[in-house]
């Protein structure tokens, strides 16, 4: 009976315990994917939320490349709230989608953030407003935005103090 239980006791120890670890390990990757995944799709109903601020407001004409003709002083401080909105918005994504290494799935999820960004970087109003709008902001995520805004408008993004 001991020899049975020594025995027992050795085929866990050999064949249960890594098993047990290969698949605490696989849970923890499946739990961090989802974590992530639940993370991009804040963001993303994050700027679906953004994007209906920028319907509500038609006469700011801020889905034009053109910036809009003689705006008021009002258009001013609403144009400048909104696009502190979106780079808000941009910071927070780069803060928590980038990085120096990402696998195909962060690089697909990426991707997208970078593409919404080199979109509104070809907006002349916005591209202007960026050396305000990014004071205080995370360095590298203005020294980011910057190279994008710079290869979108084929120009050095001129920098405000």
């Amino acid at each position: 009976m001991r020899d049975a239980w020594e025995l027992a006791s050795f085929i866990v120890t050999a064949l249960g315990l890594p098993f047990a670890i290969v698949f605490f390990w696989w849970e923890q990757r499946k739990e961090r994917d989802n974590e992530d995944e639940a993370a991009y799709q804040l963001l993303s109903d994050a700027y679906n939320d953004f994007l209906r601020v920028v319907l509500a407001n038609p006469d700011l004409r801020l889905r034009t490349n053109e910036p809009l003709p003689d705006p008021t002083h009002e258009q001013n401080e609403r144009i400048l709230v909104i696009y502190d909105m979106l780079i808000s918005l941009f910071e927070r994504a780069y803060l928590v989608a980038w990085s120096d290494h990402m696998s195909e799935v962060e690089k697909r999820r990426w991707n997208s953030w970078d593409d919404y960004m080199r979109e509104w970087c070809r907006r002349e109003s916005f591209f202007n407003a960026l050396p305000l709008l990014l004071r205080g902001e995370d360095p590298g995520f203005q020294a980011y935005i910057r190279q994008l805004a710079d290869d979108e408008r084929g120009g050095a993004l001129i920098t405000r103090v």
